[in-house]
């Protein structure tokens, strides 16, 4: 089962493009494999007064294209599918919306912020799909062990850890700029997040490795 939005204001505006530190985010679907511990949307419906949840609304990839269209101008350097879901749920739409900025905003750069369950929610290989497409990707490795990962993460089907390594490496070898990350200080003595181990990890598949502070009020 994939989690998906709350219920909340219907009235407010949805946002499938906001902005946060200079930097352009898609927020494609509030769907998601994973039910993080840590994760912000837990305590929160927007990112810097942007609204951020779906409310059940069917998004298009021409929905997120005409918002691209109408704040295009604000638009510099980086676009990154991330909002609160993962963007992979929607990897078709994620796939049109990257063919369009590429073609539209050429000098723009992509990443996607994923949890990389992308091939499992696929039921394939879709990182040679993506590969000529981003310029980067992020993926939340979250701990150094399944164990521990099952108890961050929450996923909501078996073998979800594996899955994620899988696609890590899957992008490694596609030579995709790569990085793993993991959220530190959150909670440490019930979830005990190794760094060291976690960056081994991302450094011997060939992967760049992140270690987030926890941001404990949200942006």
């Amino acid at each position: 089962m994939i989690s998906g939005s709350k219920n909340l204001d219907s009235s407010k505006k949805i946002n499938l493009v906001y902005f946060l530190y200079g930097k352009t985010y898609i927020n494609i679907t509030n769907a998601c494999t994973n039910s993080c511990a840590f994760c912000l949307r837990n305590d929160k419906d927007d990112v810097k007064g942007a609204y951020m949840w779906h409310n059940n609304v069917k998004v298009t990839a021409d929905d997120v294209i005409a918002q691209i269209e109408e704040k295009k101008a604000d638009i510099k350097d980086e676009i990154v599918f991330c909002g609160y879901g993962e963007p992979l749920v929607k990897y078709n739409e994620v796939i049109e919306i990257a063919k369009y900025i590429r073609e539209a905003m050429p000098d723009i750069k992509i990443r996607i912020n994923t949890n990389g369950h992308g091939n499992y929610l696929a039921k394939r290989n879709i990182v040679p799909e993506l590969a000529p497409l981003i310029d980067s990707i992020s993926i939340s490795l979250n701990a150094q062990s399944e164990e521990t990962y099952n108890k961050i993460s929450k996923p909501s089907f078996d073998g979800a850890y594996q899955a994620m390594l899988d696609f890590a490496r899957l992008c490694v070898e596609e030579k995709i700029d790569t990085t793993l990350s993991v959220v530190s200080g959150f909670k440490p003595e019930e979830f005990p997040v190794d760094v060291k181990l976690c960056e081994d990890i991302a450094l011997n598949m060939g992967a760049k490795f992140r270690a987030r502070e926890w941001i404990q009020n949200g942006y």
